[in-house]
């Protein structure tokens, strides 16, 4: 008998290339400027984490260095704002990924949340200390549209995963 859905599914191992393709997306879609406008998710935080959680070994705190430096220079922020938060983001979404799969990909998102908005807490305390101003209580707002994005991002990352290596009709997974 044949699985229904595909989260019954065995998933294929991760490919290290498409992780980064797709942390390198993710740091162009935060390059495109919105100004001020409160509720852009924070798409670099949340593939890090994404794949933090799916392949911790592959994809952790160097790369949320790494990316973190990045966006740093991409957005003029103070060097090295986003390459703390992020790293923290790696670190706790690495130690809390055993137990984060074990769920669904809505209650991924629940528990991804608070992940997301300390991200931007150690953003804005950086910022402050650096001598700028607080943003505002609508920046939060990203935490909470980027844990909504976390589960089509779920759905979207997984999907290369899926395919079958060969197709064989006697092979029940």
């Amino acid at each position: 008998m044949q699985p229904t859905h595909r989260s019954s599914r065995i998933l294929l191992p991760a490919k290290t290339w498409f992780a980064y393709l797709s942390l390198l997306i993710a740091l162009a879609l935060s390059y495109i400027p919105t100004g001020l406008t409160p509720g852009v998710p924070d798409w670099v935080a949340l593939v890090l984490a994404f794949w933090s959680i799916r392949e911790p070994l592959r994809v952790g705190m160097g790369a949320g260095f790494l990316f973190g430096l990045l966006v740093d220079i991409g957005h003029g922020a103070a060097m090295g704002q986003h390459a703390l938060a992020y790293v923290v983001l790696c670190y706790l979404a690495t130690t809390v990924s055993r137990r984060v799969l074990w769920f669904g990909p809505t209650q991924q998102a629940l528990q991804m949340f608070p992940l997301l908005l300390l991200a931007q807490v150690i953003m804005v305390v950086v910022r402050v200390v650096a001598g700028a101003e607080f943003p505002g209580w609508w920046y939060f707002l990203s935490s909470f549209t980027s844990a909504a994005l976390w589960v089509p991002l779920n759905y979207l990352l997984l999907l290369p995963q899926y395919q079958p290596v060969d197709r064989d009709d006697n092979r029940p997974i």
